[in-house]
């Protein structure tokens, strides 16, 4: 996380020597915050010279890496008004859930911003709200049709004043910070972009399959420019935790028969998914190191060199 701030000079220490210091300094054995922080200083103070230290990134590296992380912040804040917005819906006007799929959009903003209750909807006259529609972007005639009828056919949840008028209200200024939160992230999005198409390693993380707008240079920011930083994927591996895993891999034909192999193990979701996680980071960090595009055909003749059994399930998958 302070690797991107280039004014900060950073010392790993590793575990096993504060650890030796601190028992040899304190041979009771005893631990505790305070002390800890002062062997850490001792040992910045006194031993400098056997540290390394960690130099920052690249300007380019940072500049993607400061604006993915803030523009996941503001993808947070935009998932926890959408969690009050849905909330509120709920108690007074559900039928909104079930109308739209995803209420964090500019035509739901738009439309609960002038019309908060099914009241104020239903007195909308329809051609009126086709029009609202086509202005927002809704191609589906069909489906504007369907909403239009149960605009119509529905009828209120509840008719207690009291609750409809102050839910209501929220629900206006819920919608309107939305819409800010979503024209924020349009704005990152456009920057990010710029940025990654500017980095001299984007190539490598936008040819993963899968690997969109948003993921490419996420993945980006967190393997950084530095590959001496890392001796071999497992390091990748323990750092992270767990390697980040496309939401579309089935975009890859290997890594969707691999996901299957392991169902087909026994391997529950979550486990499946790990194993198919660290799979990926092996090929992204080669890929990131040789600094070489992602190529799905050059990784299915390896395996088949190699005589793997993943060849097998994949012609299986191939012929599904």
């Amino acid at each position: 996380m302070l690797t991107k701030y280039e004014p900060l000079h950073l010392f790993p220490v590793p575990s096993t020597m504060s650890a030796s210091m601190r028992k040899a300094l304190y041979p009771s054995g005893s631990k505790d915050d305070p002390r800890d922080a002062d062997v850490l200083l001792d040992l910045l103070l006194q031993h400098r010279n056997k540290l390394r230290r960690l130099s920052p990134d690249t300007e380019a590296t940072r500049r993607i890496q400061n604006l993915v992380e803030e523009r996941r912040k503001l993808v947070d804040e935009k998932t926890e008004h959408t969690n009050r917005l849905a909330s509120h819906l709920k108690i007074y006007f559900p039928q909104m859930l079930n109308w739209f799929e995803h209420l964090d959009t500019e035509l739901v903003c738009a439309l609960l911003e002038r019309w908060p209750t099914l009241e104020e909807l239903q007195k909308v006259p329809p051609s009126k709200l086709r029009k609202f529609f086509g202005k927002h972007h809704c191609r589906n005639q069909e489906l504007t049709e369907w909403r239009i009828l149960a605009i119509r056919q529905s009828i209120p949840a509840i008719r207690d004043r009291a609750v409809i008028e102050a839910k209501s209200a929220a629900v206006k200024v819920i919608v309107q910070l939305i819409r800010i939160l979503l024209e924020g992230i349009a704005d990152l999005d456009e920057r990010i972009e710029e940025a990654a198409a500017a980095h001299p390693d984007f190539f490598i993380f936008k040819s993963l399959p899968g690997a969109g707008p948003a993921l490419a240079p996420r993945l980006l920011a967190a393997f950084g420019s530095q590959r001496e930083r890392y001796r071999n994927a497992g390091e990748v591996q323990t750092y992270s935790g767990i390697a980040p895993v496309m939401e579309k891999s089935g975009y890859s034909v290997w890594a969707r028969a691999y996901y299957r192999q392991q169902r087909g193990k026994g391997v529950d979701q979550h486990g499946a998914v790990r194993a198919l996680a660290f799979k990926w980071i092996r090929i992204v960090f080669r890929c990131w190191k040789q600094r070489v595009a992602y190529d799905e055909s050059k990784y299915l003749a390896a395996l088949t060199r190699r005589g793997s059994p993943l060849v097998a399930v994949v012609a299986i998958a191939k012929d599904l």
